[in-house]
């Protein structure tokens, strides 16, 4: 490894020398830097990663050797340029040397039989670096191996047990960092958790508002590079959950309120805490009631990836960049209704801390209202506490318009109809608040088309009243007529029933042979109608008849 570090140092300083192109230079510096930490990976034959305090055995085994062997095993640790012995053993004599750990020792005292050289001891932090091998016998080498050892140190918060409700930290972090390629951390059960990798910190797993079934063994798994002959080096940490405590958030840090308005239906930025934060929370207060109960209508933790909705969270999501909810940078969208108004709480909570920003919040709906005689603008408000006024406004300035309540949160101005030029044009509804902020919404109203009749309630009334003094005439006529037809049907129908010609009696007798013969007391009458008069000519004869 030396005599390699030293062809590069050569290399270097001779292209250094013959070329005098500054970008070559530069580009033969990047790569010397380069391959040094490369160097700095792959320098070894395999990696070794022990937990912090706990033995680690470095394995060494060379079973074709026999006789009179020396072992020797070499430090040197990170950021050290040299060699140092730390333990040194023959078949007849063992000692330590200057680097050597009070618990260092070899795993099998008959290491000439065995072939076995490995090495255990109880490595701290500092410990980490490269460890060497060496066999000998008669001053000539027989097998080197280097390993590089890299010590993970793991820590829980908050200190086991973890109260309910707090969130727990499962912090991983391997020195050097550059032996391994990542760190990942697993839940009772088995199933990923989600991590991320700080400078300073190592690799964190959290989870929030942790309950008593979040107990158990969680695993932290370290990945060396591909290079290691080891390919996975798993370590149990056991979290207890305390059944008994509760975390308490009293200690939260408030910002301002916000005092604001909008328009009903349009997009609203609600603003969170300025916080990177784990999870967050949102709490609205419904409007114009100070004593309902504040509740829960939005949660999201990135951590598990699980959101909460609720009815309320129809109108509510997750605003994009520049925010971003999966790094925990939060702020939020409403689309709110009239009845969406009301004082917002947003939550933000890191680690066990927490951060509250509270919106109040007044949203303006306008509509229009219409029946025969007149056309009403209705400008409707909520969260009232905070509203200075609200009045209409036409378009034309000096014309002033009669405005009414018809309750809390509510002002209207009414316009004659027809929609004349002067009525028409646009009218807007001002609502300002307690701080001096301004909300407007306009509504048009216009004329109706040019050249299209106006009906007006006076122009319908000749017509209505025409129409009204008819319904009777037609029932009378109708009533005189279904009377007649009636009367001359029952009478007809009697009559002609039967005739009686001698004994015998003929229902339905010929109507011919019965006009030919003298009246006998029974008429038969054909009220067959064969024309639009006939009715009436049978009904003249049978009166001659009779008389």
């Amino acid at each position: 490894m030396l005599e390699r570090h030293l062809g590069q140092c050569l290399l270097f300083l001779f292209f250094k020398c013959v070329m005098e192109s500054g970008f070559l230079t530069f580009i033969l510096v990047s790569s010397f830097a380069v391959d040094s930490s490369h160097v700095g990976i792959t320098g070894w034959d395999d990696v070794v990663v022990a937990q912090r305090g706990m033995p680690v055995t470095l394995d060494c085994t060379d079973t074709s050797v026999r006789g009179d062997i020396a072992i020797n095993w070499m430090v040197k640790l990170l950021n050290e340029k040299e060699w140092k012995l730390a333990l040194s053993a023959t078949e007849n004599d063992q000692f330590s040397g200057g680097a050597s750990k009070a618990s260092m020792r070899l795993i099998d005292p008959n290491f000439q039989d065995s072939g076995t050289f490995s090495l255990y001891f109880e490595p701290d932090v500092e410990d980490s670096g490269f460890y060497l091998c060496l066999i000998k016998q008669k001053e000539r080498k027989l097998k080197e191996r280097t390993i590089l050892l890299a010590i993970l140190t793991v820590s829980v918060s908050p200190t086991v047990p973890v109260p309910q409700h707090s969130t727990l930290r499962l912090i991983a972090s391997v020195n050097p960092d550059s032996a391994i390629a990542k760190v990942t951390w697993s839940a009772p059960g088995g199933f990923s958790l989600r991590s991320e990798k700080t400078r300073n910190t190592g690799t964190v797993a959290k989870l929030p508002q942790v309950q008593t079934n979040d107990s158990g063994d969680y695993v932290c798994t370290v990945h060396p590079w591909s290079n290691s002959s080891s390919t996975l080096f798993a370590f149990n940490v056991t979290v207890t959950i305390d059944a008994d405590k509760v975390a308490s958030f009293t200690d939260i840090r408030h910002e301002s309120t916000i005092s604001t308005a909008a328009q009903a239906q349009t997009s609203f930025p609600l603003t969170c805490p300025n916080v990177q934060g784990d999870y967050v929370l949102v709490y609205w207060r419904p409007p114009d009631t100070r004593h309902s109960n504040t509740r829960l209508v939005y949660q999201y933790d990135r951590w598990r990836a699980s959101t909460l909705l609720t009815e309320q969270s129809k109108r509510l999501q997750l605003a994009g960049p520049p925010y971003n909810p999966d790094a925990g940078s939060f702020s939020f969208l409403l689309t709110p209704v009239l009845k969406d108004g009301g004082l917002y709480t947003c939550q933000v909570f890191l680690n066990d801390n927490a951060f509250s920003q509270s919106t109040q919040l007044s949203v303006m709906k306008v509509k229009t209202k219409r029946d025969a005689l007149k056309q009403e603008l209705v400008c409707l408000y909520s969260e009232r506490s905070q509203v200075k006024s609200v009045e209409w406004k036409h378009h034309n300035k000096s014309r002033r318009l009669r405005m009414s309540s018809s309750g809390p949160g509510s002002i209207t101005t009414t316009l004659p109809l027809p929609i004349t030029a002067d009525i028409a044009g646009n009218y807007t509804c001002t609502l300002q608040l307690k701080n001096g902020q301004i909300v407007r919404a306009t509504e048009a109203v216009i004329l109706p088309p040019t050249g299209s009749p106006t009906v007006t309630p006076d122009s319908m009334l000749p017509s209505l009243s025409a129409l009204l003094l008819l319904v009777p005439l037609f029932a009378a006529a109708v009533g005189v007529l279904l009377w007649r037809q009636k009367h001359i049907s029952d009478q007809g129908i009697e009559q002609s029933l039967s005739v009686h010609v001698g004994e015998e009696e003929n229902i339905y007798e010929n109507p011919e042979n019965v006009r030919q013969a003298p009246p006998q007391g029974s008429v038969y009458m054909d009220l067959k109608p064969r024309g639009e008069d006939d009715v009436y000519k049978e009904l003249e004869r049978y009166e001659q008849c009779q008389s």
